[in-house]
């Protein structure tokens, strides 16, 4: 959390609700199939997008017309196919909620208008826009700008996506009582920012505000991105093996920070060794504390060379030259 101010109050969020009806539909559901559409779900107040009872919709169109035109109607049609009912759909979404350690959000509905059990905090939907933009199916409709629906224009109501280089997503909100809510999200430079904001008049600017801040302050850098380190190898065809990251170790850190990477591996090592076999650790460090600790692990195989089998006393010897040798420590300051 790069910037918070009252994160843990308990608000109405309006249709930043449809971010987590989104994200059930998607996980339960398969975007290909019929839809079709119900007088009662087209009674429903608030935004729509226009659906009409008879037709026959895809989920992924329900999506489109939930996530752009923030249809009430296009949120009670997916939550009853769904899960049959608004009422046994809301229980899915406390499962969920309940799943990605939302502690101060309920809901009662799908679509966001106002009620006694409707309610996040800013916090918990910057958690759910984080899990909700991993799902690659829900990115892509919330960072669409307009599409063609069933014979409808769905027009994206998150002017960001036209206005603030780099934004990908995600939802907008309003009643009267909630007030003006908006989750953005933003891709640059290395990083994927989100920003939440709950009653704010101002939100477009606050929004746009915070990311050129965050971007300005905070760099994301992979300190061990195409390191490599020579470990020697006793009795082998190679006289050493490269030792690589087993994973990245992506940082982010305010920028003029200092990050270090302290090397750990044994003086050297005895053929045969086998790629992927590990051999030390990488301990990454950001203005002194330890952010990171990443397996070395060697990056191919070597075999023993048979025709220079070391007795125990040219082991002791070989330790002993190694020993003196590689005494200094391996600290490679990065930044």
């Amino acid at each position: 959390m790069l910037y918070e101010k009252n994160a843990d109050e308990k608000r109405l969020i309006a249709s930043l609700t449809k971010i987590m009806t989104a994200l059930v539909v998607l996980e339960r559901t398969d975007p290909d199939e019929k839809v079709l559409v119900r007088a009662e779900w087209t009674d429903v107040e608030g935004s729509k997008m226009g659906l009409v009872p008879g037709e026959t919709l895809t989920v992924r169109d329900l999506l489109y017309g939930l996530l752009l035109a923030s249809g009430n109607d296009a949120a009670v049609a997916l939550a009853c196919h769904a899960a049959g009912s608004v009422e046994a759909f809301a229980e899915l979404m406390n499962e969920k909620a309940a799943e990605l350690g939302l502690r101060s959000t309920s809901f009662e509905n799908p679509h966001g208008l106002d009620g006694p059990a409707q309610y996040s905090t800013a916090r918990d939907m910057a958690a759910l826009a984080a899990a909700a933009m991993s799902n690659a199916e829900f990115a892509a409709i919330a960072g669409t700008r307009a599409a063609q629906v069933a014979g409808r224009t769905l027009v994206n109501h998150n002017k960001l996506l036209d206005t603030l280089d780099g934004a990908v997503g995600v939802k907008t909100g309003y009643t009267d009582a909630a007030g003006r809510t908006l989750v953005s999200c933003v891709e640059r430079e290395g990083m994927r920012l989100i920003c939440v904001t709950l009653r704010d008049a101002d939100d477009w600017n606050d929004h746009a505000a915070l990311c050129a801040w965050a971007l300005g302050t905070y760099a994301v850098s992979d300190p061990l991105a195409g390191a490599s380190y020579a470990e020697p190898v006793i009795s082998g065809e190679a006289a050493s093996v490269a030792l690589v990251p087993a994973r990245k170790s992506p940082v982010l850190a305010p920028k003029g920070a200092e990050i270090e990477v302290r090397v750990e591996k044994e003086k050297f090592i005895y053929a045969p060794v086998s790629r992927g076999e590990p051999a030390g650790r990488a301990r990454v460090f950001v203005d002194g504390v330890e952010t990171d600790c990443v397996e070395l692990v060697c990056a191919s195989d070597v075999a023993l060379d048979r025709a220079v089998p070391l007795t125990a006393w040219e082991k002791i010897k070989w330790a002993w030259y190694f020993a003196n040798k590689h005494a200094a420590p391996y600290v490679f300051p990065l930044m």
